[in-house]
């Protein structure tokens, strides 16, 4: 069965689906910092609910940059009725029962899209789902790891449609990049984190951002435990460095 929040809406066949899916409550826009570099997307993200606004936006970029955080987030804004797919995680389903209906939704979310191309089945659906959604108005917001012209798509129509809208490239940060996400993250908790201590985090721990943040979670659940600021030495304590 497919759950929902209290923002997002499911279609009633979906119901009929074993895998419950869930939003993180910590996947808000609140809770994403903004760098430069992808303010112009937030802003686009925030105004495609609007009249005037984008009918598809098209995100890609490597694991860990924060696509599935602002699909989520999207689901999270309240006054529309939206919907969150994880499609690597609903690939083994009939896509004909996973995607019925979505287009009387206002906004939806398709993430990781080229986890299921190259399926003949999975290829139609979201052609159809394209079409659909543009004669009712509803949103599209996509996320795959690639830009349309180089994803494995086999049908041509398709391929088309994902180049409809605006695509926007999502950069892993560099490490200055990452200690302002983790010092970012840690304020959001409460937590004080200086700019040494989050350098050094990143310079020892593993590189991806989702690692970074469970490392975080770590140190968030030791801080208070031992009620101890997050200090150097108590880094290496708590992480065994």
């Amino acid at each position: 069965m497919i759950e929902s929040r209290s923002k997002t809406t499911v279609a009633p066949r979906q119901r009929q689906l074993s895998l419950a899916v869930h939003l993180r409550d910590d996947a808000t826009m609140d809770n994403f910092l903004a760098l430069p570099q992808a303010q112009p997307l937030l802003d686009a993200l925030q105004l495609q609910m609007q009249p005037d606004g984008e009918a598809v936006i098209y995100l890609y970029g490597p694991p860990g940059t924060g696509k599935s955080h602002l699909l989520q987030a999207c689901c999270h804004v309240a006054g529309a009725e939206t919907l969150y797919l994880p499609l690597a995680q609903l690939r083994e389903y009939p896509p004909s029962e996973v995607l019925q209906g979505v287009e009387r939704l206002d906004r939806v979310c398709l993430d990781d899209i080229h986890t299921v191309l190259g399926d003949p089945d999975w290829e139609m659906a979201l052609f159809n789902l394209y079409n659909s959604a543009q004669q009712r108005g509803s949103r599209l917001l996509l996320a795959a790891d690639a830009p349309p012209r180089a994803l494995p798509v086999a049908l041509a129509d398709l391929r088309s449609r994902l180049s409809w809208g605006i695509v926007y490239q999502l950069l892993e940060g560099d490490d200055d990049d990452k200690s302002a996400i983790l010092q970012f993250r840690a304020m959001r908790r409460g937590l004080s984190l200086s700019p040494g201590v989050a350098s050094f985090i990143v310079s020892r721990a593993p590189r991806a951002m989702e690692q970074l943040l469970a490392v975080l979670d770590t140190l968030d659940e030791a801080s208070l435990a031992e009620q101890r600021a997050l200090s150097i030495p108590f880094v290496k304590h708590a992480l065994g460095w």
